[in-house]
């Protein structure tokens, strides 16, 4: 037990050492950090478990009611979820005695209204992500000013102490602002997967709801 403790006590030392000799931009890359992985919680959460479904699956089941003439079914079947694609799809289903054009244009509109919800804040995650970078830029400049003013300005005794702080303010930035971009764009690039597959289900299954509902108003005329 004491073994463990000693391990962890030393982690959060170790860890305090490399912040504290990092100086004050490792406290804004740490926020900055902190605000992309809360956005990228969020999001992922949204994403995978709010605003997505199975597409064909989903689809398969509308198709059922659709051609059984139970579009109440399907709409019921719709508002059972808060999914973006039941959304747009029950817009056109509503319409489903109107015209083409007419549950056209209300899948259209449902679309544009949802879409931004899907995207929402991702773009933000690439800002941080180069924010992240350019602040362990700045925080490496500032370590090698650091540095050279050790060379000419300083005690000779001191001089070794204070290139030592400089030096480890430039490697502690650079390698902080580096890791905390690389986790951000990781997770940009899978939370923009999966926001890319919720928008193209959307655009592909509401063409074959227009399909679906035009085969079915040919058959029975």
């Amino acid at each position: 037990m004491s073994m463990e403790g000693f391990s962890v006590n030393t982690i959060i030392n170790s860890l305090a050492i490399f912040i504290q000799s990092g100086g004050i931009f490792m406290w804004v890359i740490l926020i900055t950090w902190g605000i992309g992985i809360a956005i990228s919680l969020d999001r992922f959460f949204k994403l995978s478990r709010k605003y997505d479904v199975d597409g064909p699956s989903f689809m398969n089941e509308l198709q059922r009611y659709i051609l059984s003439n139970d579009i109440q079914g399907a709409i019921r079947v719709c508002s059972g979820t808060v999914a973006m694609l039941p959304k747009v799809l029950k817009s056109g289903l509503k319409r489903s005695t109107q015209n083409t054009e007419q549950i056209q244009n209300a899948i259209d509109a449902t679309a544009l209204e949802v879409i931004p919800k899907v995207e929402l804040r991702l773009n933000y995650l690439q800002l941080i992500a180069n924010i992240s970078t350019l602040f362990g830029l700045l925080g490496t400049i500032q370590g090698l000013i650091k540095s050279f003013a050790a060379l000419k300005d300083v005690d000779p005794a001191q001089k070794a102490q204070f290139l030592s702080e400089g030096v480890s303010m430039a490697m502690n930035t650079t390698f902080l602002g580096l890791l905390a971009a690389i986790t951000i764009m990781i997770l940009h690039a899978i939370l923009s997967s999966k926001s890319e597959k919720i928008v193209n289900e959307i655009d592909e299954f509401s063409v074959k709801l227009m399909d679906i509902l035009g085969t079915k108003k040919v058959k029975e005329q």
